[in-house]
């Protein structure tokens, strides 16, 4: 086991912090959980790595996405009609940040 354990105190003090109610049952439930994935961290720190090179990435994939490519429209005065709003002869679109 490790020497450090979840208790029933910390999920509840973490489950207010993250404004989660949690049932007594889901304590319990959460306590050990999360202190069986702290036993299983410590275990992975043991590892000795010291020969195993480094990886950041294992698929050796690369950016598979197509090149964006700059189209003019045919009838830009349709679009702008077709749009809920618009202004300046812009589309105006709601912000999103």
């Amino acid at each position: 086991m490790s020497n450090q354990k979840i208790t029933k105190q910390k999920v509840e003090k973490i489950a207010a912090l993250a404004r989660i109610e949690l049932k007594p049952k889901e304590v319990d439930k959460f306590s050990n959980q999360l202190t069986d994935i702290l036993d299983y961290v410590n275990q992975l720190n043991k590892v000795d790595t010291k020969d195993v090179e480094l990886t950041a990435q294992v698929t050796k994939l690369i950016n598979v996405m197509r090149a964006d490519k700059v189209k003019s429209c045919k009838n830009p005065d349709k679009l702008i009609k077709a749009a809920p709003e618009s202004q300046d002869g812009q589309v105006k679109v709601k912000s999103i940040l």
